[in-house]
């Protein structure tokens, strides 16, 4: 059955929704872009943003679930195919939560800058935002945390999460190719892609298997 074109008009409005809401975002930030702005940039009237999104705050929640749900889904899948398995290496299980974040971040379709708005989520502190990740994204972590701790039994629970809030923190920052290494003329995205995975997986696996670092070290 194909969709009507009423319903593909409704699906294109709340893209160009998302796609401007999207790119303000990661350019002011979410105090910083007015609704005002998103639909000028959308080309859609504020009723189209309550009718779609309801407030706000809602919006800001789309533009991550757009993007999060494929990405986490990537993850999810990616891990279970390896969870528990006798053969499974810790490198293994950062690649599956590495590789699909750096695979979206170099998609077309403005990729790009969700990167950067997830770079604000972390820079401001919003509460709301935070509660909401949490609470729909925090089994994830949670997932790959009891297969981290599966791979490193030495590791206390506090410090595999440490050591994972590290990771992502590193991930981000490949993920904004921002960095001191760029991708050169002759060399392929994908190939570029594939160097900043494998040394992003090497470094992680380096310092995920550290042993613990005491109290008394910590407090000096």
């Amino acid at each position: 059955m194909t969709a009507s074109p009423f319903a593909s008009r409704e699906r294109t409005t709340k893209e160009r929704i998302l796609g401007a809401a999207e790119t303000l975002f990661a350019t002011h930030g979410f105090a910083g872009a007015s609704l005002r702005q998103v639909t000028a940039a959308a080309k859609v009237n504020l009723a189209a943003v309550n009718y779609h999104f309801g407030s706000k705050d809602k919006l800001i929640e789309e533009v991550f679930r757009r993007r999060l749900d494929e990405l986490n889904s990537r993850r999810l899948s990616a891990l279970a195919r390896i969870a528990g398995q006798p053969d499974t290496k810790l490198e293994d299980v950062l690649d599956a939560y590495i590789r699909p974040a750096l695979d979206l971040s170099r998609t077309d379709g403005g990729a790009a800058a969700f990167v950067r708005v997830l770079a604000r989520a972390y820079a401001e502190h919003n509460e709301t935002l935070r509660r909401f990740l949490s609470d729909n994204y925090g089994h994830v972590l949670r997932q790959f945390a009891t297969e981290f701790a599966r791979q490193l039994p030495g590791l206390a629970k506090e410090d595999i999460y440490w050591r994972l809030d590290i990771v992502t923190g590193a991930l981000t920052y490949a993920m904004a190719d921002f960095g001191i290494i760029q991708r050169k003329n002759d060399v392929a995205e994908r190939d570029h892609r594939e160097q900043a995975a494998e040394h992003l997986i090497r470094f992680a696996a380096a310092g995920m298997r550290h042993p613990s670092i005491s109290s008394s070290t910590a407090t000096r």
